[in-house]
């Protein structure tokens, strides 16, 4: 059987291929081969916005786009030691174009090169430019009952990396089809793809103020296609439900690191800014910058895997289920209530019926319109997930209602 792990795998092996930079036809060709995934389940696609060259963003101006056609470095034999073509990060985006031979000194002063490599004279050409073109971002609403958002957001701009690049979007994708299934969702859920850094910036100056209203819960999503650690990489203060409950999930979910906001290098940066302080942390696999083939061409579909991408998925798809569970409750009668005549409590004692309802116990003792749900489950070292159908039983019994906060 084709496990969830395994087709998001098969997809990022769809986008790895493409050249994307901050801007241009690579984005665009990303975000077309997305909405035919999206559009073949059956779920919402995304919509894409332009935002042209020159616009004024915050403090930052979009970017000119850039387009190249081919690029490489060849030795006096014709000899090419570096070609575009073979890996797109042998040309970083944005260069400059040029036609020219050059002694190695020379050379040395535009790229990195090996120590060893031999004196002579190279050839280094770059067909590239930039021009007045736009950012292309792309945007999709899933609406609740409640307006009160939850924000995913992912990068789409880099070229040939895996894991800190495809990985996000590829994940966010099947996020959405798990969110487009869900029946009677309490929030409306907001998924933003966009060019890390200048894309945020840009996002936020077009979306802040309804944002700023409505956003309980952020996660930046990036490299959550490793098979090694999961990383939780903590809002500016490191105390808001986003970090409660991403911080709570990955408690049960077995071994995780947890870092503080001097660790940001991705749009959590943007999220948390001064003036903006949305809710957002990070989500990660192995952190950025933590993993030795970061920003290498070691980076490539090797270092991910359906493994990796079936636990990333698990753990939002409990983050979410814990968001849409989430609560203070109270206990609707005085003293304890009567648990048998309603069907709740064994009727007979025997050898572990009593560990069985342990955890219902506890729910109800820490029912008081104090705690909500991750509090309890804090409380009492029971996961959430275990939580939510004990909860929703005493519901339906009539025992729990929820306080107005």
């Amino acid at each position: 059987m084709n496990g969830i792990g395994s087709q998001i795998y098969d997809f990022a092996r769809k986008l790895f291929p493409i050249c994307r930079s901050i801007t241009g036809a690579g984005v665009r060709k990303t975000f077309e081969l997305i909405n035919e995934e999206l559009c073949a389940s059956g779920a919402p696609e995304l919509s894409i916005f332009e935002v042209p060259s020159g616009s004024a963003a915050f403090d930052w101006t979009v970017p000119k786009e850039w387009s190249i056609k081919e690029g490489y470095i060849e030795n006096e034999q014709g000899e090419r030691i570096i070609d575009f073509e073979e890996n797109y990060l042998h040309i970083l985006g944005y260069s400059t174009p040029v036609d020219e031979w050059v002694d190695l000194e020379e050379l040395k002063k535009h790229i990195y090169v090996q120590e060893d490599m031999p004196d002579g004279r190279y050839h280094i050409y770059i067909d590239s430019k930039p021009f007045d073109g736009s950012l292309t971002y792309g945007e999709l609403i899933i609406p609740g009952q409640s307006e009160k958002e939850v924000l995913l957001s992912t990068y789409i701009c880099h070229p040939n990396m895996a894991n800190n690049e495809v990985s996000g979007p590829s994940l966010s994708t099947f996020l959405i089809k798990h969110v487009a299934s869900m029946e009677n969702r309490k929030y409306t859920y907001r998924f933003v793809f966009i060019p890390e850094t200048i894309g945020s910036i840009t996002y936020l100056s077009r979306n802040l103020q309804v944002m700023k209203e409505r956003t309980i819960a952020g996660f930046n999503l990036s490299c959550v296609g490793d098979n090694r650690d999961y990383s939780l990489l903590e809002s500016k203060y490191g105390d808001t439900l986003s970090d409660r409950v991403l911080g709570n999930v990955l408690d049960f979910n077995g071994k995780y690191t947890r870092y503080d906001f001097s660790h940001r290098g991705s749009d959590e940066r943007q999220y948390n800014a001064p003036g903006v302080d949305l809710p957002v942390v990070g989500f990660s696999r192995t952190l950025f910058t933590q993993y030795p083939e970061y920003h290498t061409s070691k980076d490539d579909m090797n270092l991910i895997s359906a493994e990796g991408f079936e636990g990333s998925y698990r753990v939002m798809c409990d983050v979410i289920d814990v968001l849409e569970n989430n609560a203070k409750y109270r206990v609707t009668v005085f003293c304890e209530p009567q648990l048998g005549k309603r069907g709740l409590y064994p009727t007979i004692s025997k050898k572990g019926s009593y560990d069985a309802i342990l955890s219902q116990r506890d729910l109800i003792a820490y029912s008081d319109g104090r705690n909500d749900l991750i509090d309890i489950s804090e409380r009492i070292k029971v996961p959430v997930k275990e939580l939510i159908p004990i909860k929703e039983k005493l519901v339906a019994n009539n025992l729990l209602e929820i306080v107005d906060e």
